[in-house]
């Protein structure tokens, strides 16, 4: 299958073979660098990493792929650009395209990482969007699947807030590539009814279903994967803690919650997590609201169902597999 010139933006531009040979050459590199075998074949090749958020696991998973494979980087955080500010993306897109093979962005709306892709003329990689984090699903798709063996037919739940990039990202994956997708949230916080009508069509040709689900107790029974998230991403003003700890923490991983799913399920998290108060926002949350984790207990968080490293492990090995496809694999 040939990926190469291709950008990588969202799930919802490729084939569920496509997403599927990714995972497997994802899997052959994960593979390979366990077992010592180099893959460096894109020497005198280069990739700008525009990170307009911050990150640990992307940036380093990022870094460390494309220096396995030979490449350089060239780290550009919100300070050390003029995106946006001086320079427009359009102009940006076609500076840096000329300068590098590949572009990564991670940072705000996805009409930036768009129109870098539109202009650059190299292909350009989402590390997140507000609105998708397509990187983030190879991970946890390569992850339940080495745990379970497939993924087609399995059951993920999603608690939380579902609007946002990684309630969209994984019903898309679900949608697309035969597994049933639960948002299990208040109504308030379900994802768009455009994005549900769309992976709806996707759903009727991969044998996927969604459902959408208030009830803890009936969204989680019997799910083979239980997924959270922050309940708060980077950016949102402070005010918004108090409604979301207030209106989500009925949607809480808890032991309870993994019971009622079985002993089959893992649970993921595409971190960091507030599961403890060893973290300066987990301890001003207990300060001022007088709880001791937010999306996840640490009970669940350190349980042997966690696969939690496992999944920001296999952040590194997907993205590599990313490049690899986009740029044309040596090897």
């Amino acid at each position: 299958m040939d990926l190469k010139g291709r950008n990588f933006l969202t799930l919802k531009d490729f084939t569920a073979e496509e997403i599927t040979y990714m995972l497997d050459l994802a899997a052959k590199l994960k593979e390979k660098k366990k077992k010592g075998k180099l893959v460096d074949n894109y020497r005198g090749m280069n990739v700008a990493l525009i990170f307009e958020k911050t990150s640990t696991r992307t940036r380093c998973s990022f870094e460390v792929a494309a220096h396995d494979m030979g490449m350089g980087t060239t780290y550009l955080d919100p300070t050390g650009s003029q995106i946006g500010k001086k320079e427009s993306i359009e102009d940006t897109a076609r500076v840096l395209g000329r300068m590098y093979d590949g572009i990564e962005y991670r940072g705000f709306g996805q009409e930036i990482v768009e129109d870098l892709a539109k202009y650059a003329g190299v292909p350009v990689w989402n590390g997140l969007t507000n609105e998708y984090h397509p990187t983030q699903m190879l991970a946890d798709m390569l992850t339940i699947r080495e745990h379970f063996g497939s993924l087609e037919g399995k059951k993920l739940v999603y608690m939380g807030d579902a609007r946002y990039n990684m309630g969209n990202s994984l019903m898309i994956a679900c949608a697309k590539l035969g597994m049933h997708f639960v948002a299990c949230t208040s109504k308030k916080y379900f994802p768009n009814e455009e994005l549900i009508a769309q992976c709806q069509e996707y759903a009727k040709e991969s044998g996927a279903t969604l459902s959408f689900i208030e009830d803890v107790s009936e969204g989680t029974k019997d799910a083979d994967v239980i997924y959270t998230d922050v309940w708060v991403s980077m950016g949102e003003p402070d005010a918004v803690w108090e409604e979301r700890i207030c209106e989500l923490s009925p949607y809480k991983v808890t032991k309870a919650v993994m019971d009622n799913a079985g002993e089959q399920a893992i649970f993921l998290h595409c971190l960091p997590a507030f599961h403890d108060l060893k973290t300066k926002i987990g301890a001003q949350m207990a300060e001022r609201f007088g709880i001791q984790d937010m999306e996840v207990t640490d009970e669940v968080f350190e349980s042997a169902q966690s696969k939690v490293f496992d999944e920001a492990e296999n952040r590194m090995h997907t993205i590599k597999a990313v490049m690899v496809a986009t740029l044309g694999e040596r090897f």
